[in-house]
């Protein structure tokens, strides 16, 4: 068997019995956690562009859109993919050389088990086989430096979990996979300089075209065979030899996988984490703050630090704001906490968070870098104007594997996000329905997700080419 051939037959011989409870439940968290997240974007301006460009360009009404509407399988993949993705607030793998979001994948994976009319068991396995693919393939193929992006392994995620979805055959599967990794390999400067719109988007459009890639093999479309080993394959133009024994591959990636406690880039959680407990722990002004020093792993400091990947102090879009440890350590100083609010273009533009952050220094340590992934150890100094310091040290973050967020918490901050969306039984009878996700069918579920509304009023107009506004 070709490379392919081999996961198409891990992916269809998957079953719900073969989830460890531990999986399960780490499964459901996730999806709660994504739909949170999910919610707490339907305000964005960008996401009402979304909207509008969807409702203009319309599809066959076979998947519910989050917030209302229905449109076709491959569209509900792209617009809920960008809901759960835009407050970059949901899950992240940390493999040594790459970092990614499993629960991108979600969004797609929901699409096609509602139009396949699936039961929430077939949805929890291919969400299972979804993480299982990204996650291994971040271990033994990372893009990253080569500059690719990590939605490039997303594709064959989105490719695996969708196909699962729909009830694909083992040929069907391998013709899924072996389109949608010929076809979406995409470049890191979406997350490098200058960051756009695209950074939240990347991984929506890989899901749209691998949710694509899936419905064509449905209909017999055939891909390139030997896309991992053959000639210009995976292998010899991007990531080089690697093997997987995928009958041994298992299904619990997801329980490796890391929840996002503050609304950070996952590799700043911790200092986010350390700088929090100081003014809590000492009351400090953040006026009285004379500078503030981090000293981190390289990792980073290369992505959201001001190394490898750029400049991180001319700050002015949340897409940039939320890639900034200098913005993100100086906002969660001033006001005590990181969340989306902390994101709104008022606040980025006030003076004394882009001050503050002009006096933010940070440093990579090899010896914290020798700890990674493993930790996500960090040295947070306050240098106060009356010659004090303070410091924290922090070796990880709630949330993080080694010390997982508990349901309770999850939920915590779901209804966080999610308040003002839905009245609180209503949010409740979704909890409900994600926690015994396997015992209903999955229009159960996204028939609660239709309801949800924007908390402001927004016009959503079907002219080709229109931005909507939101009124005031």
């Amino acid at each position: 068997m070709t490379k392919v051939e081999e996961l198409a037959h891990f992916v269809t011989r998957a079953t719900f019995e073969d989830l460890a409870q531990e999986t399960v439940a780490a499964l459901k968290l996730r999806v709660l956690d994504g739909l949170g997240c999910a919610f707490g974007a339907l305000d964005a301006e960008l996401v009402a562009a979304l909207a509008a460009h969807t409702e203009d360009l319309g599809g066959a009404p076979h998947c519910t859109l989050i917030g209302g509407g229905h449109t076709a399988p491959d569209r509900a993949a792209f617009y809920n993919g960008a809901l759960v993705r835009y407050l970059d607030f949901n899950d992240s793998y940390i493999a040594p050389g790459e970092t990614c979001h499993p629960s991108d994948s979600l969004a797609a994976v929901l699409a096609a088990a509602e139009y396949a009319h699936a039961t929430g068991e077939r949805l929890l396995t291919s969400l299972a086989v979804a993480y299982q693919v990204q996650c291994t393939l971040s271990d033994v193929a990372p893009v990253r430096a080569k500059g690719f992006d990590h939605t490039t392994q997303g594709a064959y995620a989105v490719a695996v979990g969708v196909s699962k979805a729909l009830g694909l055959d083992a040929e069907q599967t391998a013709n899924a996979i072996a389109m949608a990794g010929t076809s979406l390999n995409a470049l890191r400067v979406t997350r490098t300089g200058d960051l756009s719109n695209w950074k939240g988007l990347a991984y929506p459009a890989t899901a749209f075209g691998a949710t694509h890639a899936a419905l064509l093999a449905s209909h017999g479309v055939t891909g390139p065979a030997q896309v991992f080993e053959g000639n210009k394959g995976f292998m010899e133009a991007i990531a080089g030899p690697f093997d997987v024994d995928w009958g041994d591959a298992g299904l619990a990636a997801v329980t490796r996988t890391s929840v996002k406690p503050f609304n950070a880039e996952i590799h700043g959680q911790s200092a986010v984490e350390g700088i929090l407990k100081l003014r809590r722990t000492h009351e400090v002004p953040a006026e009285d703050v004379a500078r503030i020093e981090l000293d981190t792993f390289a990792v980073a400091y290369d992505i959201i630090g001001g190394g490898e990947e750029g400049p991180k102090l001319d700050i002015h879009t949340k897409e940039q704001a939320d890639h900034s440890l200098p913005y993100m350590l100086a906002v969660a100083l001033l006001d005590g906490n990181l969340m989306p609010p902390q994101y709104a273009p008022e606040r980025i533009a006030q003076e004394d968070v882009q001050s503050l952050m002009r006096r933010v220094c940070i440093r990579p340590d090899p010896e914290l870098t020798a700890r990674f992934p493993d930790e996500h150890p960090c040295r947070v100094t306050l240098h106060l104007r009356d010659g004090r310091t303070l410091r924290a040290d922090e070796r990880n973050f709630e949330g993080h594997v080694s010390r997982p967020m508990p349901w309770q918490r999850a939920r915590e901050k779901f209804e966080t996000l999610a308040r003002g969306h839905a009245s609180e039984a209503h949010l409740d009878e979704i909890v409900t329905a994600v926690e015994s996700l396997e015992g209903v069918d999955v229009t159960a579920l996204t028939r609660l997700l239709a309801t949800v509304t924007p908390s402001k009023r927004v016009r959503r107009s079907a002219s080709r080419g229109a931005v909507p506004s939101a009124d005031p």
